[in-house]
């Protein structure tokens, strides 16, 4: 059977970890020098007068990934570090899962099936969350100034006792309650749109039927139940709304 009620339903994308939507990364991993030396040559004396072929072969370029990457997190430490030795600061260790992060990301982009590396990046987006989480509500101004220098946003997990999974049936249920809701409140719109158009010709029979019920009570000498100031009240409402309707 088909449903009188005119709802569809349509099940909302899922966002992968690879989108910025997801994980708060605004900015892609950064790009690293490969003409630079590894971490463990960076202070050589020996280095700074060699030869131009050695200083080449040293270099980033010539060494495997593992290298790049140690020195590519190497400086997302050094924007963030409080002092020289600085290793295990908050600041810190969200600077070294922001680059271990934004650098699955990219990888999963040219390899979307890998299904161990997108695990291990949702679990490290959910630690980054929290740590970021306590640092919130450890120093709020050093929260700050971490989303600005590595540019994140942070996206707190909703409430356990609001958030519900995306479920057909209940996302059902709830549009439909919506949909008659806004079907009452238009009633209720229309309706009230109605009595306002008939408020002038009411208290116009309004002053009529008190003037006579003054004229009858007079008549029969009973106690007068209506006086003149009731009418004069009900003609000089009757001025203001037409005074208030010629203003809109």
């Amino acid at each position: 059977m088909k449903s009188p009620v005119p709802i569809k339903w349509v099940r909302p994308v899922k966002v992968p970890c690879t989108h910025p939507e997801k994980s708060g990364d605004l900015q892609p991993l950064k790009e690293i020098d490969l003409s630079r030396f590894p971490l463990e040559f960076r202070d050589s004396e020996e280095l700074k007068s060699a030869d131009d072929n050695v200083k080449r072969i040293l270099s980033l370029e010539f060494f495997n990934r593992k290298n790049t990457m140690e020195a590519l997190i190497n400086e997302y430490k050094d924007s963030v570090k409080r002092h020289i030795l600085d290793e295990e600061s908050p600041e810190v260790r969200v600077a070294v899962m922001t680059a271990y992060i934004r650098d699955m990301q990219r990888y999963l982009e040219l390899n979307p099936k890998n299904k161990l590396i997108k695990v291990r990046l949702k679990e490290s987006i959910d630690k980054r969350k929290k740590l970021l989480k306590n640092l919130r509500t450890w120093d709020y101004k050093c929260f700050e100034w971490i989303l600005e220098k590595l540019g994140l946003i942070y996206k707190p997990m909703p409430p356990i006792d609001v958030y519900r999974r995306v479920e057909r049936k209940r996302s059902l249920r709830m549009l439909t309650t919506k949909y008659c809701e806004d079907i009452v409140s238009k009633k209720f719109v229309e309706y009230k749109e109605i009595l306002e158009n008939q408020q002038e010709s009411f208290l116009e029979e309004k002053i009529k039927t008190l003037e006579w019920i003054m004229k009858e009570e007079k008549y029969c000498g009973v106690n007068p139940t209506v006086t003149p100031s009731d009418i004069e009240k009900t003609k000089e409402d009757l001025e203001n709304l037409k005074a208030s309707r010629s203003k809109k």
